[in-house]
């Protein structure tokens, strides 16, 4: 609890400062043109953080893991030698994007990302060390500290970011806001591993002659699913920017974005709670992990099942008066991510489970084939009819991706699947109650206040209903808002 408590937290405030962010660029400091420049920017940087990343970290964690219950006195070596490979993989694909900057802009067809892509280079090194030290965190099994550097790396990036747009730096000088944030997470990050963890552990005990070997195997995989995430998150990105504009770019980014705020709470919870699918599976308590799994499952869908629904309802009216007449060509869009939300959710609290019950291999084959299907059908759709296509794209392949991944938790842990069928048509009674408010009160809608208020009436009405069916606990509910605010 604690730890799902701490990344509640910890994604609140990155959930605050990202948003924050968005709306500032997008009201205030940059034009669609200007923004769709940055974001472009972020996502082909984001393909060079797949070769820094390389699974190092995750190795890492999986072996940290194994080895405080078999071996505690080789974790230094772990940490050392993982740390060892990602500065190396950093400095190749920095040094690589710096020289590469202006062949890199003539492919996607956009010189502007140029001067982007050289202060990129720092973006990728600061990046890379803080997902370091938050992933090395969660193989200790301390979320909390997890949470304490993302939330520190979130806050530094939205305070440097505003300071640097308000000295006027424009689009680049935001881009050297997300370098400071994630560059003192990573300062922070690795001299708390060095200074207070790794101590704990100190011994005379040589390297495992295996070790090293270990953890570059078992990064293949987790490099081929990380590839298949780029691909996913990146690719069609900077597809969109190749075939259409930087506005059309502004307005993929600028949907996909609220979709990534929206699963905030989904994300905190599957950092939680993967770690502990692999301790019950080594202790060989295989029926409290399909527990876990199936109440994790359930309180998702009924929480974005509706949320995805109201998405796609308040779509214009939210564009119009949170972001600006000028980003409507981002409704459609928006829309269309109403369902990948959903499915976004679902995956968040299921695949990292799957690393850490080791079937790393089996997620990265499907990730991979999930990532090239997309990449295909982006490639098809957006040339024919736009933006739209990559967000259908995206959408289509999140589902056989689901598909896969609920196949093989069903596998690994003995899953009650007439329970989860059941609460799914009581969630969908829960979204069909909350849609009828929201629509009746549409038109009622006539600024932002209002909309708030119709948000704050359809969350009143999903509560009333989700305790209603029987799928809220008040009791428990209660005791986990009185633990976060504590």
């Amino acid at each position: 609890m604690q730890g799902l408590q701490a990344m509640l937290v910890a994604e609140g405030a990155r959930m605050i400062s990202k948003g924050v962010i968005v709306v500032l660029l997008a009201n205030m400091f940059l034009s669609p043109d200007e923004y769709g420049l940055l974001f472009l920017s972020l996502s082909i940087l984001g393909t060079g953080l797949l070769f820094s990343y390389l699974g190092f970290a995750k190795s890492a964690a999986r072996y940290i893991t194994e080895y405080k219950e078999t071996d505690p006195d080789q974790i230094p070596h772990i940490v050392t030698t993982s740390l060892r490979y990602n500065l190396l993989s950093i400095g190749v694909v920095s040094l690589t994007v710096v020289l590469g900057s202006e062949l890199i802009a003539d492919i996607v067809r956009e010189p502007s990302v140029q001067p982007f892509l050289v202060v990129g280079a720092l973006y990728i090194a600061t990046m890379t060390l803080s997902k370091f030290a938050s992933i090395v965190f969660q193989g200790f099994n301390r979320v909390r500290w997890s949470a304490c550097i993302g939330a520190l790396s979130n806050v530094s990036l939205l305070a440097f970011t505003v300071l640097f747009l308000l000295f006027g730096l424009g689009a680049v000088g935001a881009l050297a806001g997300y370098v400071v944030g994630y560059g003192l997470a990573a300062v922070v990050g690795l001299g708390v591993i060095y200074t207070r963890f790794l101590p704990k552990y100190a011994s005379e005990t040589p390297p495992d002659p295996e070790l090293s070997g270990k953890i570059l195997r078992y990064s293949i995989p987790l490099t081929i699913t990380r590839g298949g995430h780029t691909l996913d998150k990146n690719v069609d990105t900077i597809l969109v920017g190749f075939f259409l504009s930087p506005a059309a770019v502004a307005y993929y980014v600028l949907a996909k974005q609220i979709a990534d705020f929206v699963t905030v709470p989904a994300t905190s919870l599957g950092f939680a709670v993967s770690p502990a699918y692999g301790e019950q599976k080594a202790s060989d308590s295989l029926h409290n992990a399909g527990t876990l799994y199936e109440h994790a499952f359930i309180h998702t869908m009924l929480l974005y099942c509706p949320a995805g629904v109201g998405l796609i309802l308040i779509a214009e009216p939210m564009i119009t008066y949170v972001f600006g007449a000028d980003y409507l060509g981002a409704v459609p869009v928006v829309q269309v991510f109403g369902v990948y939300i959903l499915l976004r959710s679902i995956d968040k609290i299921t695949n990292d489970g799957l690393d850490f019950v080791g079937r790393a291999r089996e997620r990265a084959v499907a990730k991979t084939g999930a990532s090239v299907g997309n990449v295909a059908l982006n490639v098809a759709l957006i040339p024919v009819i736009g933006v739209v296509g990559a967000a259908i794209s995206t959408v289509v392949t999140y589902m056989a991706l689901i598909a896969v991944e609920l196949y093989i938790i069903d596998q690994e842990f003995p899953i009650d699947r007439w329970l989860l069928l059941r609460s799914i048509g009581a969630i969908a009674v829960v979204t069909a109650g909350m849609s009828v408010v929201v629509v009746t009160g549409l038109g009622l809608v006539s600024g932002l206040v209002t909309l708030l208020l119709l948000i704050g009436a359809a969350i009143c009405v999903w509560g009333l209903l989700a305790v209603g069916v029987g799928l809220l606990d008040t009791e428990v509910v209660s005791i986990a808002i009185k633990s976060v605010i504590e």
